[in-house]
């Protein structure tokens, strides 16, 4: 890493045993400086860090449960642990955050990076008829009272389940009753991202109304024929620090490789 630069990515990797390989491949081709991953579906012990740190991401944070959810962060450059918050209040591992030591940033302390993975929320957009919709606004309800209180420059990515724009999602007028774009959602992630000025760094770079994917559905046969997608992986960052991304890109053809997660990478970097 170049002492005036950083890169961070982010990726849904839907097991990270089982998908060990394409994140391998992924880490040789963009050598990210920190890397979060969602969905590990493994404990804390199971993680694969030999394998990474052999490649040089030394440094790790993993909540990790059993065969379900799970966070993790790896980095190549120092890093410590600096956050867990159970925003499903029911001790579902979905969230770590790190501090990164040697990513010095306007305060002089280092950049904080929050790892989250924002449930799904079933199929039914109706808490009454399924609790999992009315838990999915719950967990934004108390990240939303969590950003409210940031002091220090912060970036939050992850999975957030949600496809805000018309141009995020293959269809906005057949989406609008599906969980993950539907109004109640987005007004729900609005105000999360109100609560601190969060800036979505890859509409800054990709602008609307520009089509912008990061998941497809295992069920189409031809993902990329078919061409359903929803943008439902996120990087947002606090005012002052989204000043300091210089790019943002997507490796849309992740989607494509041996035995693949239904999301894909997506990398932004700094200036520092």
């Amino acid at each position: 890493m170049a002492s005036n630069s950083i890169s961070i990515a982010t990726w849904n990797i839907n097991s990270v045993r089982l998908r060990l390989p394409i994140v391998q491949r992924f880490l040789e081709e963009e050598a990210p400086d920190v890397l979060c991953l969602q969905e590990i579906k493994c404990q804390e012990h199971q993680f694969p860090y030999e394998p990474l740190t052999a490649m040089g991401y030394e440094y790790a944070a993993v909540h990790g449960q059993k065969g379900y959810h799970g966070v993790a962060t790896v980095s190549r450059i120092p890093m410590r642990e600096f956050s867990r918050h159970d925003w499903q209040a029911n001790g579902e591992a979905r969230h770590v955050g790190v501090e990164l030591l040697d990513a010095k940033i306007g305060t002089g302390k280092g950049m904080v990076v929050e790892n989250v993975y924002v449930p799904a929320g079933g199929d039914e957009p109706d808490r009454e008829v399924n609790p999992k919709f009315g838990q999915k606004l719950d967990f934004l309800g108390r990240m939303t009272e969590w950003a409210e209180k940031i002091e220090r420059p912060t970036m939050i990515v992850g999975d957030f389940n949600i496809a805000p724009l018309e141009s995020d999602v293959w269809s906005h007028k057949q989406l609008l009753k599906v969980v993950s774009h539907t109004p109640l959602e987005v007004e729900t992630l609005e105000r999360f991202k109100q609560a601190h000025d969060w800036v979505d760094l890859g509409r800054e770079h990709i602008r609307d109304p520009e089509r912008y994917y990061s998941w497809w559905s295992y069920r189409a046969k031809d993902w990329k024929a078919n061409d359903r997608g929803r943008r439902l992986d996120h990087m947002w960052a606090s005012p002052e620090l989204a000043r300091q991304s210089v790019g943002h890109r997507i490796r849309e053809d992740a989607r494509d490789w041996e035995k693949p997660s239904d999301h894909i990478p997506l990398i932004t970097e700094f200036s520092l």
